[in-house]
């Protein structure tokens, strides 16, 4: 079984998780977490939950303030990614990355109309940088514009088809001119794609990609069925010793945040955050908060029964020592110290927990029992139960709660059968001693 795990299995999954385009897309985002967290905190201060402070920072004026630096951060999300995708893959190619994320900026831009039209008034309104696709509608296509543009950009400087400048000028100028070819190329490429689209479909490229590829992706995310894979894959990976967490965040979280942005867009635009307003259930929040709370497979269940009941030197040991990273949602000492990665008794509740998990917290939104997520996020380090509190209110807390009880009870019977199983290996080595 091992042997084909390690010689069958892994090799084509770490092969696929490791290629230039999902390595760049991984790193990529990563700049984007920053703007993330800062602007989910003005998000937050800007609308409050618990009415009171809500009423009172709206009647001081300060709620227009928070959602100016929300917009200006967590809101143009989509231009941190394209620059950040296209900076890493050509990184990644050896070449300097800068260059090549303006360049993936500008074709951004271009795909977008220029152009709004009211409408009530009719009126239209032009030379404009459209904020609705700046966010989580033009994610897909910040996704697919970062990556193409770094590409293109790699294979213009590896074929050496570039201005060169003599060794004297200085790095930055040279760099400038190094760009000239293939952001000439590129940017004029993408001219004559969104005359395309504009002059056969009357549309633009955002407009299609949303429509053809990004709502068809959220609407299988957004579902049980999505949820359900969600809560899967994660400890599936780490049962392997694959890092789940990044590789599945890393692909899916795009998405996922646009479903959050979108959901913040419903209130922003005066209407009642419900399903039946166009509302996502499953978004960023669902997976940090829900599925990987305490760490991948939510073993905080596992490390309570540790510490309390545990009979074996080796699990009280254990306990104590991962107490307080299991708190900050770390669990590497767990997961590899149980051990559960290639572990088959403990395969069974790291991978039930967060399934269990998501089938409670799909219904608990669904049914409106926990109102639904906005793009209010926290740092991925912020303990259980606070963290709820932060992206939910009292009854996102509450659920936290009940997730986590569960979990506890599905580790209880295995936890038992490994702790037994250590004991008696324990007893038997001092007998022998």
């Amino acid at each position: 079984m091992n042997n084909f795990i390690n010689e069958k299995l892994l090799p084509p999954v770490l092969k696929f998780v490791n290629t230039k385009p999902i390595t760049a897309l991984r790193n990529g985002m990563l700049y984007t977490m920053p703007f993330t967290i800062v602007g989910s905190i003005f998000l937050l201060l800007a609308n409050i939950p618990y009415t009171p402070a809500a009423d009172w920072v709206k009647s001081i004026g300060m709620d227009v303030y928070f959602n100016q630096a929300y917009g200006a951060s967590f809101a143009i999300m989509a231009i941190f990614a394209v620059i950040g995708i296209a900076y890493s893959y050509v990184k990644t190619e050896g070449f300097e990355g800068l260059p090549a994320g303006m360049v993936a900026l500008v074709t951004f831009i271009l795909f977008m109309s220029a152009e709004i039209t009211d409408p009530e008034s009719k009126v239209t309104i032009g030379n404009i940088i459209n904020k609705d696709w700046t966010g989580g509608k033009g994610m897909i296509t910040a996704i697919l514009v970062g990556l193409i543009v770094g590409i293109i950009y790699s294979w213009f400087l590896r074929h050496d088809i570039r201005i060169k400048m003599p060794d004297a000028v200085p790095e930055n100028v040279a760099n400038s001119f190094t760009a000239l070819i293939p952001a000439a190329a590129i940017i004029t490429g993408a001219m004559m794609i969104y005359i395309f689209f504009d002059k056969v479909f009357t549309t633009t490229l955002f407009d299609f990609i949303y429509d053809v590829l990004q709502s068809p992706l959220q609407g299988v995310t957004d579902s049980l069925g999505g949820a359900l894979f969600l809560g899967f894959l994660v400890p599936l990976f780490w049962f392997f010793g694959v890092h789940g967490s990044t590789i599945v965040g890393g692909i899916m979280g795009p998405i996922l945040l646009a479903n959050s942005l979108e959901n913040t867009d419903i209130i922003n635009s005066g209407k009642e955050l419900t399903l039946a307003n166009g509302g996502h259930i499953v978004t960023q929040q669902f997976l940090d908060q829900f599925l990987t709370v305490t760490g991948a497979g939510m073993t905080i269940g596992l490390v309570v029964y540790m510490v309390f009941f545990a009979k074996s030197v080796q699990f009280k040991q254990l306990g104590r020592l991962s107490i307080g990273p299991a708190i900050f949602n770390i669990n590497e000492p767990i997961t590899f110290a149980t051990p559960i990665v290639m572990n088959p008794i403990m395969a069974i509740p790291f991978i039930l927990t967060p399934v269990v998990s998501s089938v409670i917290t799909y219904f608990a939104l669904y049914t409106g029992l926990v109102p639904l997520f906005t793009a209010i996020q926290v740092p991925w380090t912020t303990p259980p139960i606070i963290s709820g509190l932060i992206v939910g209110g009292w009854r996102a807390a509450l659920l936290q709660v009940v997730v986590l009880t569960v979990g506890f009870f599905i580790y209880l019977p295995f936890a038992r059968k490994m702790d037994a199983i250590n004991y008696e290996t324990e007893m038997g080595n001092a007998q022998e001693k």
